[in-house]
């Protein structure tokens, strides 16, 4: 089929986007954090679809998405009672757990681990899929490996063309960053992944976890890489105190701010707001999408903002950190 967007609303769109999965083919779709790529979580053929398509490395895991609490047992072997008081906090949601795996995940889509990632996402379209292909979905992010997240159908379309037999449109992603991902592989919970749902809640819920990952550090985890979520132009993160550097001579640099700026901007050849009253969630929704318009400006380079590390905060600046050009 190649490359076709059909709006995710489209009478026909669930069924034929089903279809697609259940024969072992490639959906893009929409969640309630960014655009997934899509296949049978069963299929290790379709799986491979995936990495091929993203140019993923095989030691980086996919996270499969369910429909509801009762397709868990198709997936995991096991579930704490720890997890479950996550699941029944945050289910659906931006939440991912690493769970111990059943013997019939493919190998391929838990990168050979003896555990897998899932979550239901809080996205009605992503939910009518699962549920109408009658399987466990495995989809990261619908982009080529190592790019910034896509959060609306045409990211999607831009960055892997035909490679995606159909692209569902349901129009842009809601929360705008990744999940959290917690493992409950130990006797002690660990944050691998600052996301959407922040550390302060989740430990409202099940008191401390661990948190000392540093991006790298574990690359068989999904979003993992140190270098991950990049533009291709050069990113600096700026100073939280005192004045911004000069552009100089005649460099283009792009200002990405995180609120209304506390310096001039008249010496930058771009500049955007994520959020001029400071808000995060605002801030975090438009982050990639403002980053992917930045980028395409062919500036020399972009300078950013960051923001304090609390709540929405530290996925903020987990992403800006990966994303900025190794000092």
């Amino acid at each position: 089929m190649g490359h076709t967007i059909l709006p995710a609303d489209h009478p026909d769109a669930i069924h034929l986007a089903a279809n697609i999965i259940r024969t072992g083919g490639l959906v893009s779709f929409p969640t309630e954090t960014v655009y997934g790529l899509g296949c049978d979580a069963l299929n290790p053929i379709a799986a491979a679809k995936v990495f091929e398509a993203k140019q993923r490395p095989r030691f980086d895991p996919l996270i499969v998405h369910l429909a509801d609490r009762s397709m868990l047992e198709t997936v995991a072997s096991f579930v704490s009672p720890t997890a479950s008081q996550l699941i029944d906090a945050f289910w659906p949601g931006p939440l991912t757990l690493v769970l111990p795996k059943r013997p019939d995940v493919p190998d391929l889509v838990t990168a050979g681990l003896p555990t897998v990632a899932v979550r239901i996402p809080n996205h009605p379209v992503a939910q009518a899929l699962i549920r109408e292909a009658r399987t466990p979905i495995a989809a990261p992010s619908a982009n080529p490996f190592g790019y910034v997240s896509p959060t609306t159908a045409q990211h999607v379309y831009d960055g892997l063309g035909d490679t995606v037999d159909l692209i569902l449109d349901g129009g842009p992603c809601p929360v705008g960053v990744e999940s959290t991902i917690v493992s409950l592989t130990e006797s002690i919970p660990e944050l691998l992944r600052p996301g959407s749902l922040s550390l302060e809640e989740i430990q409202a819920v099940i008191g401390l976890i661990k948190h000392t990952q540093t991006a790298g550090e574990t690359e068989h985890m999904p979003g993992q890489s140190a270098r991950h979520y990049a533009t291709r132009t050069p990113v600096i993160i700026l100073p939280t105190q005192g004045e911004w550097p000069a552009p100089q001579g005649s460099e283009r640099i792009g200002l990405l701010a995180m609120s209304t700026p506390r310096h001039s901007t008249d010496r930058f050849s771009a500049v955007e707001i994520l959020s001029p009253s400071g808000d995060l969630r605002e801030a975090a929704r438009r982050l990639f999408a403002v980053l992917r318009k930045l980028d395409g400006l062919g500036l020399d380079c972009l300078y950013a903002e960051p923001c304090e590390e609390i709540g929405l905060g530290l996925a903020i600046m987990d992403r800006l950190r990966r994303c900025a050009t190794p000092s």
